[in-house]
């Protein structure tokens, strides 16, 4: 596969992630300027999780027979039509639309994505290929966020989805040019499809994930007030850290990919996994020492990142025939983790007044994930599940 194919992906990712993560950052300034309060504005972010988490599977199974050139080229073109609505959304009841279809599409495009490059690939490349691919959510972490809040302070916060709709036009044309023709699968009955997701080893793997999700959403959903309230940092030091952390979290998902394809998938989700769980648990007992709490919150970052990569690859391994499909319930029960777990990780602190004992939550969240993909690593007796 041509790397320019892998790349252009890659900024097609960034685009459909940033579209998701830049609202989190500008809420205040679109309650001010549609007269709503944050309350309300914070209801785009759920509309997006919930169009991503129930239409992305929907959506994968109508297409899966399509050629998959045109599905992905048909899902960046809903997602500029999202974003213009947005643009030009009178209403804030509009705005709540547009987010339903830029969620929608931005979850088809990401997970045909991950399909196409799986088929474009030798099996040896799947993993590296992949954590390229997850750069670009990566990317819309570090830097898709802070320029789109600049954007938003200097011109409002609309010009945000001008240039990504601009942006997504001009990546229409060069995937139009570039893309390779890419058969889709044959049409599989829905009694199939639904025997398929309720194999135990997939229930057990999608319940990881859900866990996984939570225990992670219940610590940096609040990792900002962690840094400021726990660790004592200053409002300008804690901005200087996330960005630090974002870039820890681009590295380790460029090494996690090459990891997956030397190591094995399985072998780096459980280490991955430990790691994670272990710092989360020992961070609690860094109050007094800032420099040791942001260090394992840089291990818990570059860990997070790092192991993305293998999991997605794991999943394709399970039934390549069927990935598309089995990304687009993972990348459901992804988002699921995450509103429960930021809703759990609320109520923690709700209950303790303090954010100081979030990373515990997180910690135990973890390791009855970690029991889950255990389980299903012991029920899989072959190295792949065939799709009825």
């Amino acid at each position: 596969m041509e790397r320019s194919i892998l790349y252009v992906l890659t900024l097609g990712i960034f685009l459909t992630a940033t579209s998701e993560l830049i609202v989190g950052g500008i809420l205040p300034i679109m309650a001010q300027d549609l007269h709503i309060s944050v309350a309300l504005a914070g209801q785009l972010i759920t509309a997006f999780s919930l169009a991503y988490a129930i239409g992305t599977p929907i959506a994968v199974t109508l297409t899966s027979h399509l050629e998959r050139k045109k599905v992905l080229l048909g899902a960046l073109l809903v997602f500029i039509l999202g974003c213009l609505i947005a643009l030009w959304s009178p209403s804030f009841l509009m705005l709540l639309g547009s987010r339903v279809v830029v969620g929608t599409s931005a979850g088809l495009f990401l997970v045909v994505s991950f399909g196409a490059v799986s088929r474009l690939v030798s099996p040896d490349k799947i993993g590296s290929s992949i954590s390229t691919l997850i750069l670009g959510f990566s990317a819309a972490l570090v830097l898709g966020t802070p320029i789109g809040i600049a954007i938003s302070n200097s011109m409002g916060w609309r010009v945000i989805f001008l240039f990504l709709a601009v942006l997504g036009a001009v990546l229409l044309l060069v995937l139009i040019r570039l893309l390779p023709t890419m058969e889709g699968s044959p049409p599989v009955p829905f009694r199939s499809q639904l025997q398929l997701l309720l194999h135990p080893v997939l229930l057990l793997t999608f319940s990881f994930t859900l866990f996984r999700e939570s225990g992670i959403s219940m610590m940096n959903t609040y990792v900002s007030p962690y840094l400021i309230q726990v660790l004592h940092y200053s409002i300008s030091e804690t901005g200087l850290l996330m960005l630090v952390l974002g870039l820890i979290g681009v590295l380790g998902a460029r090494l996690g990919g090459h990891a997956a394809d030397k190591w094995g998938t399985r072998r780096i989700i459980l280490s991955s996994i430990v790691v994670l769980a272990t710092s989360f648990a020992l961070l609690p007992l860094m109050v007094t020492s800032p420099i040791m709490g942001a260090a394992l919150l840089g291990v818990s970052f570059g860990t997070l990142f790092f192991v993305s990569p293998s999991i997605q690859t794991y999943l394709i391994q399970l039934s390549p025939a069927s990935a598309d499909l089995l990304l687009s319930v993972h990348s459901s029960f992804i988002q699921l983790g995450l509103a429960s777990g930021a809703a759990i990780g609320g109520l923690l602190i709700h209950t303790t007044a303090t954010v100081a004992y979030n990373p515990w939550g997180a910690g135990l969240f973890l390791m009855i994930g970690l029991g889950f993909i255990l389980l299903a690593f012991s029920k899989q007796k072959q190295a792949q599940i065939v799709s009825g």
